[in-house]
């Protein structure tokens, strides 16, 4: 009789390197692995005959990267959204792309389940599980962190040793890092305690320290069309590359470091340290441009959208009616968000030093010190003000007249 089928989300990090032998002894499924390939580099090299030898019966490795660029992260710098100020989503967005394969392929090979390697106490848990249930309600979900009776990464490593199953990392280096074509994040050991200065030079994996970095500032232009990256420096190129380019160059100037203490979905706070140099960038310059293409109402009513559109996304509400609607909203402001941004990198800060657009707003008649003919009369701000400030004379008057 054929063994039932779990569809395992596979990294080859620590946690999903001992849940495929955790799998078998437990359930006694047949265990296809599935690396969703969204820029993790390096670490997807010998992803199989680890996989297989750990005691998979197979493994996809897809790659997902310009489906990824292009479906989740531009539509998430075109909305402008970043948790809670500081964090710019990369693992968030990567998220909903994985879980969607981990669904298409469970359903090719007729699996009864998606298992997944996300702590009890982190947001990942949430996001592959609102996905799979968005998508296939059907299926059984397994999340062993849940369930088994291992409380620590230590313990993790030490299930590993007994069990003769290679993995990435020792005891004496269990940050927890998350990796993809956006970011990188850093959580765990001295990171934990929120009074430690992060030691960048050591911990750092895309770049540099802005100390380390040079002298002498890069300076780089970036074309948008309707609020999407199309162009560095004049040259189009498409969005994976695109984004690389930025960060090897925001890598080089320390650009992206984020150091932040979040609040996750689950109630607790967490602290951890990410790269995002290439982000970093897009965002700063997109924001360029929108000051000069966006209307004040619209830029205002934009800001507030995105934060809701950026709790969404860390929800894992990626598959939801409402994050659907708010790109679509999303994609009309930004119809006449096009031009270049010109921006300074030097020393950790990405700053404008230029912007231009077809569809600019500013009128150098109006704005200048000078006469502005008859675009604007200067007499015309009394009425303006009077009618503007009409509220508070009003009630100014008011509290005379009690007082008398």
């Amino acid at each position: 009789m054929a063994k039932e089928k779990v569809v395992l989300a596979y990294s080859g990090g620590l946690d999903t390197s001992i849940i495929i032998s955790w799998l078998i002894e437990n359930y006694g499924y047949e265990v296809i692995a599935v690396c969703g390939d969204v820029g993790q580099g390096k670490e997807t090299d010998g992803l199989e005959e680890r996989a297989l030898a750990s005691g998979a019966s197979k493994i996809y490795i897809e790659d997902l990267r310009d489906e990824y660029v292009e479906d989740f992260i531009f539509p998430t710098l075109k909305a402008g959204a970043i948790y809670e100020g500081k964090y710019l989503l990369g693992t968030s967005h990567a998220r909903p792309i994985i879980a969607r394969r981990l669904v298409e392929i469970a359903e090719q090979e007729g699996a009864v389940a998606i298992c997944h390697g996300a702590t009890g106490k982190g947001n990942d848990q949430v996001r592959f599980e609102l996905t799979i249930k968005a998508l296939a309600p059907h299926l059984k979900i397994i999340a062993p962190w849940r369930i088994w009776d291992i409380k620590s990464r230590e313990d993790a490593v030490d299930y590993a040793e007994a069990h003769g199953i290679e993995i990435p990392v020792t005891k004496k280096d269990l940050y927890s890092r998350d990796r993809n074509i956006w970011h990188i994040s850093h959580e765990g050991m001295d990171l934990e305690d929120p009074a430690n200065e992060p030691q960048l030079d050591s911990l750092l994996k895309l770049g540099v320290s802005p100390e380390k970095a040079p002298d002498t500032p890069t300076y780089v232009t970036i074309g948008f069309e309707k609020g999407v990256p199309v162009s560095l420096d004049g040259v189009k190129m498409a969005a994976r590359p695109l984004v690389e380019k930025l960060n090897e160059l925001g890598g080089a100037n320390g650009i992206g470091i984020a150091d932040i203490v979040e609040d996750r979905l689950v109630g607790m706070k967490s602290r951890g340290v990410y790269e995002t140099p290439g982000g970093t960038i897009l965002y700063t310059a997109l924001q360029e441009l929108e000051y000069l293409c966006l209307d004040r109402d619209t830029q205002s009513f934009k800001r507030k959208a995105a934060i809701t559109f950026s709790e969404l996304l860390y929800d894992g509400k990626w598959y939801t009616p409402l994050r659907e609607a708010l790109s679509a909203m999303v994609d009309t402001m930004e119809e006449t968000v096009t031009g270049e941004v010109r921006l300074k990198l030097y020393k950790g800060v990405a700053s404008p030093a230029g912007a231009k657009s077809p569809y600019s707003l500013y009128n150098e008649d109006i704005a200048s010190f000078g006469d502005s003919g008859e675009l604007y009369s200067h007499k015309d701000s009394e009425g303006f003000i009077n009618l503007f400030g009409l509220p508070l004379k009003v009630r100014a008057l008011m509290k005379k007249k009690n007082k008398a």
